[in-house]
């Protein structure tokens, strides 16, 4: 089986990889020539635990290859995904345009049947809209014979846990209009539901591009519900750790996307959060909640800056400040609508010396601030430092040697924006400890 997947962006180079290692021949296609290139010798645009090793041996297999021309990558293909990472146009909408050329080119170029299946995350009505375009092409080059179909499979892919959420996914919507479709996609999923064939959603196109924005939106709906809690907590005096133990262990609710924090970020919340209210919007339909969300996570990105600024009473001027984490999670060095962002440019408005570490994130960082100092490992960001603030818990931050860290900072201030240290224990050290809800 043939596969080609347009885009080597996160989803696009996980997807083509896990397809690779279950035996399927891929093509990774990209119009970025350089980007190929790298990849080609080896190169990872993107870092995801365990990536590099998988795209290693299926290329040494020669079931993985990577290529920039689009003629050569459609022809002959059982499947061509659309897996490219789609951003926001001038008023926020997702832009589209990428996607509609790649379905103009699968017009022009396939010379026998094909599926297009579209894996970005798309407008309701986009695979429809894709649909007609190809068809469109097909006859302007004279060649409205060739039989086609299209599918939408959307991505349910968490960084950092990419490679498991493909191999052993929670779920699989297939969205298709023709029964030959659904059965082309039930083949190429085969050796996966044979060990998850409950958990695989069969719909239409339109209901399949919905799932994926009702189940972004509730998770970030979840975030933002437990960090308005959470402030509310901090006031009546209330301790949102045995809070949130409370609501998870209800059957009806569970334990995950319940932990306060500093606000989420990355691509698939806001965007997908923005692409709903639009849609709404539309059809005359207000979505207050959502609007909701979104304010709540915007207002929580400003939290840690709003607490140091308080503990300072207003004075930040001249304040070295440290920042533990710049990734919008762990395991990612995505730092798209990361709160990091959001807290940096408050610090240095407020005239701060900005120190930060993060794992992976470095070369993103220097690329967007140049008077940011970015530190050699965590230890070397706090010297010096006024506060630390911790913005995402990674796995070595989670127990630092903290007479260590004592020892090199101004002053002993840390504040918590994962709730992943022991509030009494850094003050019995000396510390000033501050985090969310408690």
């Amino acid at each position: 089986m043939n596969v080609s997947i347009v885009g080597t962006g996160y989803v696009g180079l996980v997807s083509g990889t896990c397809f690779a290692d279950l035996g399927v021949n891929v093509t990774c296609v990209d119009r970025d020539s350089q980007k190929i290139n790298r990849l080609v010798y080896g190169a990872i645009p993107i870092y995801e635990p365990g990536l590099d090793n998988m795209i290693a041996r299926n290329v040494n297999d020669k079931r993985l290859t990577f290529s920039s021309d689009y003629k050569q990558g459609f022809k002959g293909q059982d499947f061509v995904f659309c897996a490219i990472d789609t951003t926001a146009s001038e008023d926020g909408s997702t832009d589209l345009t990428p996607i509609l050329e790649i379905a103009k080119d699968f017009g022009q170029y396939i010379t026998g049947y094909s599926v297009f299946v579209v894996k970005s995350t798309v407008p309701v009505g986009t695979t429809q809209h894709v649909c007609k375009i190809i068809t469109d092409t097909l006859q302007e080059r004279g060649a409205g014979n060739i039989k086609f179909d299209v599918a939408c499979n959307p991505d349910f892919l968490t960084e950092g846990n990419g490679i498991k959420d493909f191999m052993k996914p929670d779920r699989i919507v297939i969205g298709t209009e023709t029964t030959t479709a659904r059965h082309a996609m039930e083949r190429l999923y085969r050796t996966i539901l044979m060990h998850n064939n409950r958990n695989v959603i069969y719909t239409d196109t339109r209901t399949a591009e919905m799932i994926k924005y009702a189940a972004t939106s509730m998770l970030a709906t979840r975030v933002s519900f437990m960090n308005e809690i959470a402030n509310l907590c901090e006031i009546v005096g209330a301790d949102i750790n045995v809070v949130r133990h409370g609501v998870g262990t209800d059957s009806r609710i569970g334990p995950k996307y319940i932990f306060p924090g500093c606000g989420y970020g990355g691509t698939l919340f806001p965007q997908d959060i923005n692409d709903l209210i639009k849609l709404g919007s539309e059809h005359n339909h207000d979505m207050e909640i959502l609007k909701a969300v979104e304010n709540v996570n915007n207002r929580q990105k400003r939290i840690l800056f709003k607490k140091l600024n308080n503990h300072f009473k207003g004075d930040l001027e001249g304040k070295t400040i440290a920042l533990w984490g710049l990734s919008f999670k762990p395991e990612t060095d995505d730092m798209t609508a990361a709160p990091a962002i959001d807290t940096i440019n408050l610090l240095m408005e407020a005239g701060c010396h900005v120190r930060v570490y993060d794992p992976v994130a470095m070369n993103a960082t220097k690329r967007r601030w140049s008077n940011v100092y970015c530190g050699l490992d965590m230890y070397d960001a706090v010297k010096g430092a006024d506060a630390v603030l911790l913005l995402t818990e990674w796995r070595q931050f989670r127990i630092p040697a903290w007479q260590t860290v004592k020892s090199l900072m101004h002053t002993p201030l840390i504040i918590d924006g994962r709730n992943v240290y022991d509030g009494d224990e850094l003050q019995d050290m000396g510390f000033t400890y501050y985090c969310i809800g408690r």
